[in-house]
């Protein structure tokens, strides 16, 4: 439980790691898109993790190469894109309609990477990866949905000109991100 709700709230790829902050301010002006980059997010950070964690401690490491795992990791996470954008668009045509230019962006999405090279780091096991993975992508979720919100509102509110586009999209960023630094001593109390 404390990986979980670490990965979601305290060690939040977007909001304290600068993880994926591309499609961040990308996908986040409204709610539609977000939800269906969150969702295909979690998908591919799930089975990304449940295939670069045997490979790395089954292949890498048996054979000493472990130097090639961040290009390991990016050929695999860019043909597991590919592969789930195929299966998706002939499965569910209407899915693969509504996710739209979102999935092929994840391929470029450096919190997918990021979750499977700190699941090594932080030497977690299969299922504790699984874990993280999971928390690290409805982290990633609840860092959009909230996120546009806060930008739909910025949209209609009055903003000095020097600030208006990325500058106050940028403060606004940095506001939610302080603000999801108040969980970090809640979650290890809580599960003690």
């Amino acid at each position: 439980m404390i990986i979980l709700f670490s990965a979601i709230l305290v060690e939040n790829f977007v909001l304290n790691k600068f993880l994926g902050i591309c499609a961040f301010l990308g996908v986040s002006k409204s709610i539609k898109p977000a939800m269906s980059m969150s969702a295909a997010v979690i998908i591919v950070m799930l089975v990304s993790t449940a295939i670069t964690w045997p490979i790395q401690y089954y292949i890498l490491v048996p054979l000493k190469i472990e130097f090639l795992q961040t290009m390991v990791f990016i050929l695999i996470i860019a043909a597991l894109v590919q592969m789930i954008e195929m299966v998706i668009r002939k499965i569910s045509p209407a899915l693969y309609k509504a996710l739209g230019i979102y999935l092929p962006l994840i391929t470029t999405n450096c919190a997918v990477l990021g979750a499977t090279i700190l699941n090594i780091t932080a030497d977690y096991s299969f299922a504790e990866s699984m874990v993280n993975s999971l928390g690290a992508g409805i982290g990633f979720g609840l860092a959009l949905f909230l996120f546009s919100g806060v930008r739909s509102r910025l949209e209609k509110t009055d903003v000095p000109d020097t600030l208006k586009g990325l500058p106050i999209t940028l403060i606004a960023a940095s506001l939610v991100a302080v603000s999801f630094g108040g969980f970090a001593g809640i979650i290890e109390n809580l599960f003690k």
